[in-house]
């Protein structure tokens, strides 16, 4: 096993004493006060464990929160890198997820961010990821293989696991949110589509666009754990209204939604407590 996966694992064991989480949570833009409704909660920052990504895009916090929802332990996430970061995040994220692997978590719930291709689903909607686009150029998992990890040629199927989104689809309900659903699309970035891009993208079939996600989820199928995801809307795509995009836009977006993303979220927690977790789902 990987050092740094190594010593990052026991720091972790070593500063939590209870059971172990089993669903980890990335929090995305606007998403860092949801930390707070964790009971018992350690809380680690990245630059305290080796080989971790230490963000560096304003509204990304370092840390991990780990405590009880719904009398079941949970991971969050504040914050996340992005490989438009710099040349070494694509090592950094193996060595996150690996890590959380390794201390027992079996679901990644991802959520970002993004741009939509669809005027009815404007700034202000919540949209669950049934597949996604990789359209970064490149790979996580570029470079010699790690067969520890996984194999040389993951498979994709069902790479946005089907018993999660019915499980996620039956939270929303319960909570009387009409959720969507639709294909993410992932760009390298950091800058915004051009609109000759976004009028290829919507011929592909995607539904949304972000800059995040894509490489976090082919970096936890390598390795065996399976995810659920959701876009938090910030902005029509580029050319599709006549705001000219900014982070700061996204970043009002965010916060704007996080009020209903939260509550999604810890209606999925209480209903993954309640079943069991994946493997009652995929039963």
């Amino acid at each position: 096993m990987n050092t740094n996966i190594e010593q990052s694992k026991k720091i972790i064991l070593e500063r939590w004493n209870g059971e172990t989480p089993k669903l980890a949570v990335t929090l995305g833009s606007g998403l860092g006060d949801l930390v707070n409704s964790l009971e018992n909660a350690t809380v680690i920052n990245y630059k305290e464990l080796p080989g971790f990504p230490v963000p560096s895009v304003q509204g990304h916090g370092g840390e991990m929160h780990i405590g009880t929802l719904h009398d079941m332990p949970v991971i969050f996430l504040k914050g996340r890198v992005h490989l438009y970061e710099g040349y070494d995040r694509a090592e950094n994220l193996k060595v996150m997820i690996r890590t959380l692997k390794a201390i027992g978590v079996e679901t990644l719930f991802l959520t970002n961010a993004a741009g939509s291709f669809n005027p009815e689903i404007g700034p202000g909607s919540l949209v669950m990821i049934n597949d996604h686009i990789n359209f970064t150029g490149t790979s996580p998992l570029v470079g010699l293989n790690d067969d520890e990890w996984g194999p040389r040629f993951p498979s994709m199927d069902n790479c946005w696991n089907s018993d999660l989104q019915t499980m996620l689809q039956d939270a929303a309900s319960g909570i009387n949110y009409d959720l969507k659903k639709g294909v993410y699309l992932g760009c390298l970035g950091p800058a915004f589509e051009t609109h000759a891009e976004i009028k290829m993208m919507r011929m592909l079939g995607a539904d949304l666009v972000g800059m995040s996600t894509v490489s976090e989820n082919i970096v936890a199928r390598h390795c065996g754990m399976e995810c659920v995801g959701v876009s938090s809307v910030t902005n029509l795509a580029a050319g599709m209204s006549d705001e000219v995009l900014s982070h700061d836009g996204t970043l009002y977006w965010a916060e704007k939604n996080a009020e209903n993303l939260a509550s999604l979220i810890k209606a999925f927690v209480k209903r993954y407590a309640t079943e069991g977790g994946i493997k009652k789902a995929a039963a």
